[in-house]
């Protein structure tokens, strides 16, 4: 599906009716021939807005998948960089792809690492985190960074109520929590769980200082603010 590379209607259905762990290890081959890998677009004007904000020493991939965000990281990160996940077919891909890269097997809600990085990403995974999960995923990630380290990621625009792609979104996320209603395990996929005010006071209460950076690169609505902002939440 997508692509011919890609998987097909059958394998993206076994997936969607699998948990979260189990439907990645599943998808982990053929994901990045989706429409579900970062785009090369997203990770090179973030990779730009970050090399504004350094220097950087360490970095960690949060919730890193096949690796989309360690490239970014070994972009702007003089030393080592480690990504974690808890998939192990979507650690594989990222491997290969990234051989001198640290990667580590672990739930994101509870991060095994000591205080010892300054940059800390995460590209695309918030969808999987209901609100009071993302309360604990921050406070794990700021647990992770040394003082002064910084957490940033790409948050973009929502679309304008009533436009086709707000109307894509609402049904996906009506078809999910149907899903989940009737199947077991759940899947937890959503996309309109993650509103920037209720994100940032979430990061506030985990104890970051929050800022928003344009990434000009990507550029603007017709109001003039930017289709995509980076968050960076800077650990006091």
């Amino acid at each position: 599906m997508f692509t011919p590379q890609g998987p097909s209607l059958r394998e993206l259905t076994t997936q969607a009716l699998s948990s979260v762990e189990h439907g990645y290890d599943l998808l982990a081959a053929k994901f990045d021939a989706t429409p579900f890998r970062t785009s090369d677009r997203l990770l090179t004007a973030v990779t730009r807005t970050l090399e504004t904000l350094g220097p950087f020493d360490s970095g960690l991939d949060v919730c890193c998948g096949t690796g989309a965000g360690l490239g970014v990281l070994r972009s702007v990160c003089a030393g080592r960089v480690t990504g974690v996940d808890f998939s192990t077919g979507m650690l594989a891909r990222a491997r290969y792809a990234h051989p001198t890269a640290d990667l580590v097997r672990a739930d994101a809600l509870a991060l095994p690492f000591a205080p010892v990085f300054d940059l800390a990403v995460s590209f695309g995974a918030f969808g999987h985190f209901l609100p009071d999960a993302q309360r604990t995923l921050f406070a794990q990630v700021h647990s992770a960074l040394r003082p002064g380290g910084t957490f940033a990621f790409p948050l973009p625009a929502p679309p304008p109520v009533g436009s086709r792609p707000y109307w894509i979104l609402w049904g996906f996320d009506a078809a999910m929590r149907l899903r989940n209603a009737v199947w077991h395990p759940p899947f937890v996929m959503y996309y309109r769980t993650f509103r920037l005010a209720d994100v940032r006071t979430r990061l506030e209460g985990a104890g970051f200082h929050v800022s928003l950076v344009p990434i000009d690169s990507l550029g603007h609505r017709e109001d003039g603010s930017p289709h995509c902002r980076l968050v960076v939440a800077r650990k006091a």
